[in-house]
C-alpha cells in the first residue's frame, strides 16, 4: 500500500494537477486529501477534480472546509458561528467577503463537503496505522510547528492508537518526533510557506517528503482571470513569494498549543 498525502490545495488547481501528474508516474494506491480544499481562487473546478479522481481517496476536513459548510448552512451571513479561526470569531471584512465568495462556488457540494470526518487512519506497508487530520488529532484548527516544544505537544497526541500522524494546516513540511509517536506534516499543495512549488507527502514503505515543481507564473495569471476576491493578495502572492518560515513562526507564537 502507497499513500499520497494531499493537504491544504486552497483552490489551486494548477498546483493540484501538477501533483496529480507526479502521482501518476510514481503511481499510488490511495490519496488522502488532508483538509483545506478550500477556500481558494478555483473552488468549484477543485473540487470536481478531486471527486473524480479513479485512484480510492479519502477525505478529511480542515477548518476552511468547515467555515465554507457554516458559510453555506448559514440562513444569512449575520447567522455565520464558525469561522475556521482558532479564536472562533469572525473574520474582519474582506476576508468575509471571500468566505462568501468561495462558498457559494462551491453550494453543490455542501453535502460532501459536510461527509467529511475529522480523522481517518490507513495501514500502510512499513508504516503500520497512520493517523491522518488537519492539524491535531483533537482539532482542526490547533497551531504547532516542527519548533513547539515536545512537553506542550505531549498532551495533545496523548493516547493516539497509531505509529504515525500526518497533519498540514501550518503549510509547512516537517518530520518530527512527540514522545516516541511520529508526527509529519504534510506541507501545502496550493499554498506552502517559506517556499514555491507545490509540497506532499508519500507514505510506504518509508515516508518521503515531496515536492512538485509547476508555472505559479501562469498560474497566477489564471487566478486573476477568476472573481475570487482579494486574489492580489490571497491568490497570487502566496504563490509568487510566500512568508518565510521565521515570519510565520513569529506571527503564531502566541498561538501555538
Amino acid at each position: 500500500m502507497r499513500v499520497a498525502a494531499l493537504y491544504d490545495i486552497h483552490g489551486n488547481l494548477p498546483a493540484l494537477e501538477a501533483v496529480l501528474e507526479d502521482i501518476r508516474q510514481v503511481g499510488v494506491d490511495r490519496i488522502v486529501v488532508g483538509g483545506d480544499v478550500l477556500p481558494g481562487p478555483m473552488p468549484r473546478e477543485t473540487m470536481a477534480r478531486l471527486l473524480e479522481l479513479n485512484i480510492p481517496t479519502q477525505f478529511i476536513y480542515g477548518n476552511g472546509d468547515l467555515a465554507m459548510l457554516a458559510q453555506l448552512q448559514a440562513a444569512s451571513p449575520g447567522d455565520v458561528k464558525y469561522w475556521g479561526s482558532s479564536s472562533g470569531g469572525p473574520l474582519p471584512e474582506p476576508y468575509g467577503e471571500l468566505f462568501r465568495w468561495t462558498a457559494q462556488q462551491v453550494r453543490e457540494y455542501q453535502d460532501v463537503l459536510a461527509s467529511w470526518p475529522l480523522t481517518t487512519t490507513v495501514e500502510i506497508d512499513g508504516l503500520g496505522k497512520v493517523l491522518f487530520c488537519h492539524a491535531t488529532p483533537r482539532n482542526e484548527t490547533e497551531i504547532f510547528t516542527r519548533l513547539t516544544p515536545e512537553e506542550r505537544l505531549a498532551p495533545v497526541f496523548a493516547g493516539v492508537d497509531a505509529s504515525v500522524v500526518v497533519c498540514g494546516h501550518t503549510h509547512m513540511q516537517f518530520d518530527r518526533l512527540v514522545g516516541g509517536l511520529r508526527v509529519v506534516n504534510a506541507g501545502s499543495v496550493g499554498m506552502p510557506f517559506g517556499t514555491t512549488g507545490a509540497d506532499w507527502l508519500m507514505l510506504g514503505p518509508g515516508i518521503d517528503l515531496r515536492k512538485t515543481n509547476y508555472d505559479t507564473t501562469a498560474a497566477a495569471e489564471i487566478f486573476r482571470r477568476t472573481e475570487y476576491p482579494m486574489v492580489e493578495e490571497m491568490a497570487v502572492r502566496y504563490i509568487l513569494n510566500p512568508p518565510t518560515e521565521q515570519e510565520l513562526f513569529a506571527a503564531w507564537a502566541s498561538t501555538e498549543v
